[in-house]
This record gives C-alpha cells, structure tokens and sequence, in this order.
C-alpha cells in the first residue's frame, strides 16, 4: 500500500504539467485541439453553396473565389480541401452552428442575428446590398419606390433583415421569400421578366451582369456590409485564430486584393458583338494570322474560319490577352489545359492556336459519334467553356425531359438549368454558368457566318479576276 501510494504522488506532477498544457492551449483536456485534429486528420472540411461567388466546378476542375480563398488556408496548413456544399441557402448557419463542418465559406454577410449564431472571422470583403430590376422596369428612386411593387428575395438572407428594417419605416413595404432558389436564380429571374425585383449582394450583380446584359441596379440599400467566414459557436479558438492570422496576413500580402480583382475584377469578355468592329479587324489583324489559323485547322481538322471565330471571341485577336482568372494568349488557354497540351508558351500565337485547334479536336472527339454535324460542332464548343461535364449533365437534363440530347437547340435551352439548384442538385457535376456556354456558342457562330461570307466574297472577286486576265482581249 504506501509503494502504491508513492507511485501515484510521483505521477502527479506529470498530470498537472499535461493538464496544465492542455489549459494554455485553450481547449477543454478532454478534447484535442480542433487545429492539431484537422492536421491529424489531414482534412480541412468547408460549407459552402454553388454559385458563380462562392465554388462550382469549371472545365479544369473547382473554381470560385471562396474555393480559392479556402484552398489557400488548406495549403497554408498542409491539409486537402474538402468542400460541403448545403442544399439552401438557410441550411448553412445551422448546419455550422451544429458543427457539421470546420467553418463555413458562403460568401457570409456579418449581421447581428447571424453573430448570436455563430463566430465570424475579420472580413475579407466589403459588400453592398442592391436593388436589381430589368432594363424595361421603371426605375425606383429609393425604398419608398419600391412599396406596392413585387420583391422575391431568398430565403435566411441578409436581405430579409434588411427588410424588415426598412419596414418600421415604411408599413406598407411588403416581399416573398422563396427557398428553392439562390440569388443567382433570382437574377435570371428578373433577366427573364419573371420577377420584378430582388435584392442582391453587389459582388453577385458584377459577375452575373456580364451575362445578364438586361439586369440594372436601382439603388443601393442601406450601409456597406463585410463578408466573413462563419465558425461553430465553441470554445476552442485554435482553427477560429489560425483562420484570423491568414486572412489578416492574405490581407497585409496583398494576395487578398488579388484573388477579389482576379474574380471580380475584370469586364466581361462576353461584351455585345460589334459587327463593324468584327469587319474592320478583320482587315487589319486576320491577313497576318490567317496562315497559323490555316495551318492548326489542317493539322486537326477543321475550319480555319471556325478557329478564326473562337480566337476573335476569346481575345479580340489579342496575342497579349491575359484575363484576371489566370487563361492567357490569343486563345485563352488556363495554364492546367496548356500544360496538358505542352504548351510552353500562352503567349506565342502558333502554341497558343494549336493548343486550342487541339484540345477542341479533343472535345469533338470525346461527343458521341452518332451527333451529326454542325450540332457535333456546337456541343464541342460548349464543352471548350463550360467542360465536357456539365456539358454531359445538361444532355441528361434534355434526355429527362423528353427532347433530343443529340440535338444543339434541344441541349442549349436546358443548359442554363445548370444554374438552378432545383436542377444542378440531381446531377453528377453540379452547379454551372449554364447560360455562358450557350451565349459562348451563339457569339462563335456569328463571327463564323461573317468569316464565310467574308471568304467566299473574297474568293468569288479572286475568281473573277483570274478570268478576266484569262478573257482574250477584243
């Protein structure tokens, strides 16, 4: 008995000093510390929600700002990403607040009610809420405009707290709130004349107006507002504070500034086409790139005027090209497709068009053979967009409902289903710009119409030149 007592004090301090570490690290003894947990783990596991802000898969792989920003603090820790996707939007606090994930990545307004439900980190943006409406609506002043008229706005939003606000105010303010539908949706929505007007975070209304060219802002409403991530209401800070520590040093890099400009940054390639423009470049710019068009087109196959077109709405005919999302060069390769190809240099015009001549020989390809042309063409060129995935998804989509998924015009109307989660929920790939691929095409085929005519107008006063010179004189 007193050898076993002595055992026992010698132990002691050996439990004190374990107990004692435990306690500075801030975590409760009998539970590990969630940062060492997730390094243990190897796993860094993310809410989020598909959409064009916040994380969706692209031709070469996952893409979103919030996707790059959590990836980012995934490497810093030497973990791999794992992203959660819920399937509403009101589903992400309280899915957070019960600890289903590590923190939730969502593109996250900080409001006061939220804050009583979960942690926010410090803001990595600054927001404003807007008031979007179509082009042939009257245009509301300000907030007392907006009484008597029809709102939808998402359901769990910020907008409604907004609202709610605004309605001590104004008695008469009233709005529905709808809960199968993102934001996103809403937009297309007001795009289509469907709804009259919804309310929108303005990093939303920058991306889907270059696809939206019908959507306009009425006003601002109300005070700018910070994006966060949201963590679970506990009292272990260490994943909460490594968190802080990253955005705070991605903020002080400047590498913060960068990701937002690279998402946000950028007008939209898909500007409206300007045909006397098209003409005139073609005077000046094609005569010196018509031979490597010629060229890639013979070695894969294919139209030089079809490549002609991708080029022109891909660039402009730039060489020098370079958009904020990393895809450079007159063709506007992504550095993961260019390394694929061996292409060593974006910028140099003969790598960069048989790089794209043959990655869209690729997509030809990989459609079923028994899709005839053109449509064979058109679904390739969509695949080259928005990836042979999605693209696959939405002829699943087309099959589904009765049409002919081998067809173009029955596969295009039900590509920007992709963007509506009642849709983009039952397929294999998920949420995608489903309306992009389809304008993508539409702006490819115009420019290819104009470069036929223009070639055959070119050929038919070659011919009749050559017979001229060949009439006998009289």
């Amino acid at each position: 008995m007193p050898l076993k007592r002595r055992s026992q004090r010698q132990r002691l301090p050996a439990l004190l000093v374990a107990a004692a570490w435990l306690l500075g690290s801030g975590c409760d003894p009998a539970v590990e510390n969630k940062l060492n947990a997730v390094k243990r783990a190897g796993e860094l596991v993310v809410l989020t929600r598909n959409s064009p802000t916040t994380y969706y898969e692209g031709p070469d792989g996952p893409t979103g700002f919030e996707y790059d920003l959590a990836r980012a603090f995934a490497d810093r820790l030497g973990v791999i990403l794992h992203m959660k996707t819920a399937d509403r939007f009101g589903d992400i606090l309280p899915m957070i607040a019960r600890g289903q994930a590590d923190f939730a990545a969502a593109g996250l307004t900080v409001t006061a009610l939220r804050a009583e439900q979960v942690r926010f980190t410090p803001h990595y943006q600054i927001i404003r809420q807007q008031v979007i409406h179509h082009a042939k609506t009257t245009r509301p002043a300000d907030v007392k405009g907006l009484v008597g008229r029809h709102i939808e706005v998402v359901a769990g939003s910020s907008y409604l707290e907004r609202l709610e606000q605004l309605r001590t105010q104004y008695p008469q303010l009233t709005w529905m709130t709808v809960s199968n539908m993102e934001t996103e949706e809403l937009l297309l929505q007001v795009q289509e004349g469907l709804t009259e007007f919804t309310i929108s975070d303005s990093n939303i209304v920058a991306i889907s107006r270059q696809f939206n060219p019908d959507l306009r802002i009425a006003f601002d409403l109300g005070e700018a507002e910070m994006l966060a991530w949201a963590f679970p209401p506990n009292t272990d800070d260490s994943l909460y504070q490594e968190a802080t520590r990253f955005i705070e040093a991605m903020r002080a890099s400047g590498d913060l500034d960068h990701l937002i400009e690279r998402h946000y940054g950028a007008a939209s390639r898909f500007n409206p086409i300007n045909i006397a423009a098209f003409l005139q470049r073609i005077e000046t710019d094609l005569t010196h790139l018509k031979p490597v068009f010629e060229e890639a087109a013979r070695r894969h196959m294919l139209d030089w005027r079809l490549l002609a077109a991708m080029s022109y709405q891909e660039s402009y005919w730039n060489p020098n090209a370079v958009s904020p999302t990393g895809v450079r060069g007159i063709m506007m390769l992504t550095e993961t497709t260019a390394q694929h190809l061996g292409i060593s240099d974006r910028l140099d015009v003969r790598q960069s068009v048989h790089g794209g001549s043959a990655y869209l020989r690729t997509l030809m390809d990989s459609i079923p053979a028994r899709i005839p042309e053109p449509d064979r063409t058109w679904m390739a060129l969509a695949a080259y967009n928005v990836g042979i995935s999605h693209l696959e998804d939405a002829r699943i989509i087309t099959q589904t409902q009765g049409a002919d998924p081998d067809k173009w015009n029955d596969v295009k109307e039900r590509l920007p289903l992709l963007a509506k989660a009642t849709w983009y929920t039952k397929t294999k790939h998920g949420y995608a710009r489903g309306y992009e691929p389809v304008q993508f095409v539409n702006r490819i085929r115009t420019y290819y119409e104009v470069l036929k005519k223009n070639d055959n107008e070119s050929r038919a006063r070659h011919n009749n030149d050559v017979l001229r010179l060949k009439a006998p004189a009289l």
